[in-house]
């Protein structure tokens, strides 16, 4: 990497399935780098199969950061994901690398890109009557609340995401305000560093639905015992998981909690897991659209990864 563009760090956005792992390991086969994840599934440790975790092989063909940091009964914040990113984008670069920040959560590329919001603090009464009422009524119908105050976000979020309902409704019963409001008001707080933002797009969105599908069947394997039923069932021996944790409310890890505790069927988990994805997936476009500033490659193509390289081989010669 020449001193001309030691300032520029890579983002690989898309949504799950896309072959952003894929591309990034090209990537890393023609040119120094350093892969920053930018998911907030990979953080978790003991959670492999249902995060589609990079191999053992593929984590030691080039240095990878951000994953297997935290257990599953933490957490971690936007904050956290943007203080660790800007330092390792420094430690990288400092090394002569580039760093590529890969992944498909995209509150973390909108935290880094955009800074952190000035919402208000969390308020552990109100969580816990907001709690109390989604017991009895269900998050689809806190979730339709909220599509009632705040529209914007409620297009975001799944209706049984209850982590960011609760925060979303939290928000308006403190500030009298939509939180979109409140995050359409901030100011941008400038990165260190130039980023060059490519988006993973599908082109047919039914094609790439078939590819979530597939991924599920892999991840759910022929049986119980093994595949991400069985990575769940171990996770619930430790005792002190619950649905309550975000770690547990992870797509795949949510069903499969579930069809442990007899709600369904493994058919219905089948068809729970993958429908539950593809909701997912519309989320993860639906914050792409809000990206302008993002070079779109459509996923689907044939030669999607050379398209990639190609672009950074450009915008590197340029810089």
């Amino acid at each position: 990497m020449t001193q001309n563009h030691k300032s520029m760090a890579v983002a690989i956005m898309g949504p799950t399935a896309s072959g952003k792992t894929a591309a990034a390991l090209a990537i890393a086969r023609q040119m120094p780098v350093e892969i920053i994840s930018v998911d907030s599934a990979l953080v978790y440790r003991e959670m492999d199969i249902g995060t589609a975790k990079p191999t053992a092989e593929e984590l030691a063909s080039v240095p990878h950061h951000l994953i297997d940091i935290i257990d599953p009964l933490e957490s971690y914040s936007v904050m956290q994901f943007r203080e660790d990113a800007i330092r390792l984008v420094a430690e990288i670069q400092a090394r002569g690398r580039l760093p590529l920040l890969v992944g498909g959560t995209m509150m973390y590329f909108k935290g880094l890109v955009d800074g952190l919001d000035d919402l208000p603090t969390a308020d552990a009464l109100l969580r816990a009557r907001l709690d109390e009422e989604a017991a009895r009524i269900g998050w689809p119908a806190m979730h339709a609340r909220l599509r009632e105050l705040d529209p914007a976000t409620a297009e975001r979020l799944a209706p049984n995401d209850a982590q960011r309902i609760n925060r979303a409704l939290e928000i308006i019963a403190l500030s009298g305000k939509p939180m979109s409001a409140l995050l359409a008001k901030r100011e941008k707080t400038p990165l260190p560093f130039e980023l060059l933002s490519v988006a993973l797009e599908p082109s047919d969105r039914a094609v790439l639905h078939k590819r979530i599908a597939q991924r599920f069947d892999q991840m759910l394997g022929t049986s119980d015992d093994q595949g991400i039923v069985a990575e769940t069932a171990r996770l619930r021996a430790r005792g002190d998981l619950s649905l309550q944790l975000p770690s547990m409310r992870c797509v795949g890890y949510r069903q499969s909690w579930e069809y442990l505790d007899g709600q369904y069927d493994r058919v219905q988990l089948r068809e729970n897991g993958i429908v539950a994805t593809r909701q997912l997936a519309k989320r993860q476009l639906t914050w792409l659209r809000s990206m302008p500033a993002r070079i779109v490659i459509d996923c689907l193509a044939p030669d999607a990864t050379a398209q990639v390289l190609a672009t950074l081989d450009k915008h590197i010669r340029s810089a």
